[in-house]
């Protein structure tokens, strides 16, 4: 089985671009993030086309997650226990969302950026994550066997090699190490990164700002991951970033993320 996922900035304007993705890499399930827009604003019938079911949420044209699978949806969760809310009043956002695809579930999620390292809004993301742990943590206690993937946007970037300069983020979000420790807790809550084996060294990123030519120049960050637990990381045979999805007329700001899975 192969899975993917990918942070599409407004799946409306790229709808096209995923479909097409999908078709070339004959994907199965894909985790997309950033959707921007409500439920009743998705287009479903290209995947439906194509053979897909959709699970989407979406409150308005911000975040956004869906699974799209043509090997079942199942047990579809919004959220996860604990999830914390932001705004005033204090309300879920739409940044969470799974569905059990042939046996494993799929979790799509698009991690609060943070902002600022004095920002309001990194309180909310360090918090988000610690609550993303937990759950993710007593899914395994649960049953030790589970098969999880927890993929998508997690605006951290853990190492200094996965951004293109450590020196330009010091004093920015991402990097600094309340949010690199909250991503090693979920690791240390018995998940792997099973990407970055297939994917190795500086200079291998997931996003590049629109801004500033940072995609020609290669300044670029790596902060779209798959995470797996113990019993799905065995099934890894292999793993890429599909940076060629990065180029062109109409290209998001992310590439794909895609992994395969043994039977």
């Amino acid at each position: 089985m192969r899975i993917a996922t990918w942070n599409v900035n407004s799946i409306r304007a790229r709808v096209d671009r995923v479909t097409a993705f999908l078709e070339r890499h004959d994907v199965d399930v894909l985790a997309i993030q950033e959707t921007k827009c409500r439920d009743d604003q998705f287009p479903h019938l290209p995947f439906e086309a194509l053979g897909y079911e959709v699970a989407h949420v979406g409150h308005n044209q911000w975040n956004g997650v869906a699974v799209v699978s043509r090997v079942g949806l199942e047990d579809v969760q919004v959220g996860f226990a604990g999830m914390p809310g932001w705004g005033e009043p204090v309300a879920a956002e739409a940044r969470a969302l799974s569905a059990v695809c042939r046996g494993v579930r799929i979790v799509s999620l698009y991690v609060p950026n943070g902002r600022g390292l004095d920002d309001p809004h990194m309180v909310y993301k360090l918090d988000w994550l610690a609550r993303l742990r937990d759950a993710a943590h007593g899914w395994l206690e649960e049953d030790p066997q589970a098969q999880v993937a927890l993929m998508g946007d997690w605006n951290i970037a853990p190492q200094d090699e996965d951004v293109w300069s450590m020196e330009y983020y010091l004093d920015k979000s991402h990097v600094s190490p309340p949010e690199r420790a909250a991503f090693q807790a979920v690791l240390d809550a018995g998940y792997t990164d099973v990407v970055r084996p297939h994917t190795p060294g500086p200079g291998t990123y997931t996003y590049w700002d629109y801004t500033q030519l940072r995609f020609p120049k290669r300044q670029g960050m790596r902060i779209d991951f798959a995470l797996a637990t113990p019993a799905l990381a065995e099934r890894v045979e292999h793993a890429e970033i599909d940076r060629e999805e990065r180029k062109g007329k109409g290209a998001s700001d992310h590439a794909p993320v895609i992994v395969d899975l043994r039977a």
